[in-house]
C-alpha cells in the first residue's frame, strides 16, 4: 500500500515492495532513453528516502529500468545553466547532502549495476552499502568528471578511496577511465560479480546477508590516513607529466579536496567556484556535445554490419581489420599471401590480449578475423574497405574485381587518405557506391573516422558507411571528398609552419616545447617524426599549393632519414621514444604562429562546404588530431581571440 501511494507522486522512479518486506526502487526517468540525474529525480528521491524514515524497508535496492544501463550520471545539461557561483554551489551540495543521507540509512542498500553506472549514479551506488556488479560486455563503472573539467562532488572523492584505496581512486578520477564489472569486483568497488540469469537472487540474498565489507588492507589504511600526502604528491607529479594546471585545472583540484578536505568540495567553496566558472570546464562540456553530435550520425538508418573484408594486411588495413574483430564482427583479411598476413594476425592478437584481458574473450576475437588470401570473404561482407596502397591504377584493378562480387546493399569503401575518391571510382560500374571510410594511425587508439562523400554519392551508402563506424565505436565525422579531407588537410599546413620555423633557426625542441606548452599531446616535430618524413613530404606536395619543400625536411629525406621508423629523423629514438636536448626559451607569439595556419586552413574548409559546420570542424579537429581539447577547438580557440 505505501509503494503504491509513493508511485502516485513519483514520475521517474516505481517502487514495490516484496513479501519479504524488500523494497526495489526502479529508476525509469520519464521521456529519456537512458537514466540521469536531474534536479526533479534528485527530489523524488528525497521524498522516498522521506517515506523509508517513516517506515523502514528491511533492505533497499536500487536498479534501471534502462536497456542502456544503470545511471549515465548527471543531468549535462543541468550544467550549462550553472552561470553563478551560488548555482554551482548548489548543484553540489544537493547530491553531497543526499547521498551522504542515503549513506547513513539504518537498513541495508544495493545498487544493481548493469550497463554503465557513470559519474554520479557511480556516486549514489557508493552511497549503498552494497554494489552488485553485472558480468556483461556494457557494464562500465567510472567517474569521467574530470573528462568535463569538472570533479565528482557528491561523494565519489570520499568514498571511492574507501572502497578501493586512495592510490587507485586517484587514478580512476584522475583519468576517467571505466572498470568492468570484473575488474570492479577483483579491485573492491563492487562487492560481488554475477551473470544476467541470477542478478535479481544474487541482489536479495546480498542485501539480506548482513556481510561485512571486505575491509581495506593495513597499507591502504595507512596511505589513507598517515601517508596522505605521498599519495597526494605521486598523484600530482603523474598528473603533470600530462595535463598543466592552467590548462586542465580539475585533476589538481580532485587531488586537494580528497587530500585536505577528505573529497568535501563544500568545504572548500573557492574551488568550487573556481573550477565550475572555468573557461576550461565550459570548453569541455562543449567537447561533450561536439562528441553526442558525431555519435548521432548514422542513428537516421538500419544497417548493421555483421561481416567485413579488409583488402590490404599492412599497418593501416590489418588495424582497421582487427579493431573490427575486437567489436565483434567477422573480419576476412585479404592480401597476396597467408604471409604477408601474418604479421597483422600477431598485431591482432596483441591488441585483444591487452583490450579483452580475458582469454576466452581474446580466443573469441581472434577467430573472428580469418586471414583470406584468396578474397572469398568479399561476396559476404557487409563492408568491404580497400586498405592497399595509394595507387590509383593498383585500386582500379582491385575495384574491378570486388565490383560483381559484391551483396547488393554492400559498402564499398576506400581507406585512401590522399586521392580524390571522384578518379578512385572511375573503375566502377556503379560509381555512386564508393565511399571514403577513412581511419587514423593508431586505428585502435584514435577515435575519429572521417567518412567521406563524392558528388553524386549514393546517400544511403554515405550513412550506412556512418552507421557502421557507430557499430565499432568510433566517431563518424561526415566531410566532402577534397584533398586532405579535413584533418589532414589541416595539419599539412600546421606541420609546414613547423618545419619552416625549423629553417628559421629555432631548434626542432623548442618548436614542440611550444605547442605542448600550448596544449598539443604531441609537438608538430615530433609527429612528423612519428607520421614518417617520406610520408610528410608526399603529403606536403599533394597539400602544400604548390609551396616549396622546407630545407630541413629535404635534406633529411635525402640522407634517408625518416624518422621514427628510421630511427633517425629530426630526432634519433631509441625504445620508440624520440631523444631530445633541452628546449630553448620559447619566443613569444611562437604557438598562436604555428596554430594560425590550421586555424585558418579550418576556416577555408567550413567556408568552401568541405565541412558541413564550424561546429563539426571543431570536432575532427580535436577527435582527429588531439588539438588541445581545452580550447574547445581551433575555431572556438580563434573566437575567444587566440590565433
Amino acid at each position: 500500500m505505501k509503494a503504491r501511494v509513493m508511485n502516485q507522486q513519483l514520475q521517474h522512479w516505481q517502487v514495490s515492495i516484496d513479501k519479504d518486506g524488500v523494497a526495489v526502487a526502479v529508476l525509469d526517468r520519464a521521456g529519456e532513453s537512458t537514466n540521469a540525474l536531474s534536479a526533479a529525480l534528485m527530489a523524488e528521491l528525497a521524498q522516498i528516502l522521506d517515506q523509508f524514515d517513516l517506515y523502514p524497508p528491511k533492505g533497499l535496492i536500487f536498479r534501471s529500468a534502462k536497456p542502456a544501463g544503470f545511471i549515465a550520471g548527471a543531468d549535462i545539461g543541468e550544467f550549462a545553466q550553472l552561470d553563478t557561483p551560488e548555482k554551482g554551489r548548489a548543484l553540489v551540495a544537493r547530491g553531497w547532502d543526499l547521498f551522504n543521507r542515503l549513506a547513513a540509512v539504518k537498513y541495508p542498500t544495493l545498487a544493481l549495476v548493469r550497463g554503465h553506472c557513470l559519474g554520479g549514479g557511480l556516486e549514489l551506488a557508493l552511497a549503498c552499502r552494497y554494489i552488485l556488479a553485472v558480468d556483461e560486455p556494457g557494464t562500465k563503472l567510472a567517474l569521467p568528471e574530470v573528462m568535463l573539467g569538472i570533479f565528482p562532488g557528491w561523494g565519489g572523492m570520499l568514498r571511492l578511496p574507501q572502497r578501493v584505496g586512495p592510490a587507485a581512486a586517484l587514478d580512476l578520477m584522475l583519468t576517467g577511465k571505466s572498470l568492468d564489472a570484473k575488474r570492479a569486483r577483483n579491485l573492491g568497488l563492487a562487492d560481488e560479480c554475477v551473470p544476467p540469469r541470477v542478478m535479481e537472487m544474487a541482489a536479495h540474498k546480498l542485501l539480506l546477508s548482513n556481510r561485512p565489507r571486505r575491509p581495506l588492507p593495513f597499507v591502504q589504511k595507512l596511505l589513507a590516513g598517515p601517508l596522505k600526502a605521498v599519495v597526494a604528491n605521486g598523484a600530482r607529479k603523474q598528473v603533470a607529466k600530462k595535463a598543466r594546471p592552467e590548462h586542465y585545472p580539475a585533476p589538481y583540484a580532485i587531488i586537494d579536496l580528497w587530500q585536505k578536505h577528505g573529497g568535501n568540495a563544500l568545504a572548500a567553496p573557492a574551488v568550487v567556484d573556481r573550477i565550475i566558472q572555468s573557461p576550461t570546464a565550459k570548453n569541455l562540456l562543449r567537447v561533450f556535445h561536439l562528441q553526442e553530435r558525431l555519435k548521432g550520425f548514422g542513428k537516421d538508418g538500419d544497417f548493421v554490419a555483421q561481416h567485413v573484408h579488409v583488402v590490404g594486411a599492412g599497418v593501416m588495413g590489418g588495424d582497421i581489420a582487427a579493431w573490427c574483430a575486437l567489436r565483434g564482427l567477422t573480419v576476412t583479411l585479404q592480401d597476396q599471401s597467408v604471409e604477408r598476413i601474418a604479421p597483422a594476425i600477431k598485431r591482432a592478437h596483441a591488441l585483444f590480449k591487452k583490450k579483452l584481458r580475458d582469454p576466452l574473450r581474446a580466443r573469441a576475437a581472434f577467430d573472428r578475423l580469418i586471414p583470406d588470401p584468396a578474397g572469398a570473404g568479399a561476396a559476404r561482407a557487409d563492408v568491404v574497405i580497400e586498405a592497399i596502397f595509394e595507387n590509383v591504377e593498383a585500386k582500379h584493378v582491385l575495384f574491378r574485381s570486388l565490383e560483381p562480387r559484391l551483396k547488393p546493399g554492400a559498402v564499398l569503401a576506400t581507406n585512401t587518405s590522399s586521392l580524390r575518391l571522384e578518379d578512385l571510382r572511375t573503375a566502377l560500374v556503379r560509381p555512386e557506391r564508393l565511399v571514403g571510410i577513412h581511419f587514423f594511425n593508431p586505428v585502435a587508439m584514435m577515435p575519429l573516422v572521417e567518412v567521406v562523400e563524392a558528388a553524386g554519392a549514393d546517400p544511403a551508402m554515405v550513412r550506412a558507411a556512418c552507421a557502421f563506424v557507430r557499430q565499432i565505436d568510433k566517431l563518424p565525422l561526415p566531410v566532402k571528398s577534397a584533398p586532405g579531407f579535413l584533418v589532414n588537410a589541416v595539419l599539412a599546413p600546421y606541420m609546414l609552419a613547423a618545419m619552416r620555423t625549423v629553417d628559421e633557426g629555432i631548434s626542432p625542441e623548442t618548436v614542440d616545447e611550444a605547442m605542448l606548452a600550448f596544449g598539443m599531446p604531441m609537438g608538430p616535430i615530433e609527429l612528423i617524426d612519428t607520421v614518417g618524413l617520406d610520408i610528410a613530404m608526399a603529403a606536403g606536395e599533394q597539400l602544400a599549393g604548390g609551396a616549396e619543400a622546407p630545407r630541413c625536411l629535404l635534406a633529411r629525406v635525402e640522407r634517408q632519414q625518416l624518422g621514427k621508423k628510421s630511427g633517425q629523423g629530426f630526432y634519433a629514438w631509441q625504445d620508440g621514444k624520440p631523444v631530445k636536448a633541452a628546449a630553448a626559451a620559447v619566443p613569444p607569439g611562437l604557438a598562436e604562429k604555428l596554430v594560425k595556419p590550421l586555424v585558418d586552413r579550418t576556416q577555408a574548409l567550413v567556408r568552401d562546404g568541405v565541412i558541413a559546420d564550424a561546429e563539426l570542424a571543431d570536432a575532427g579537429v580535436i577527435f582527429g588530431t588531439g588539438f588541445a581539447p581545452f580550447t574547445g577547438g581551433p575555431l572556438r580557440h580563434a573566437q575567444q581571440g587566440g590565433a
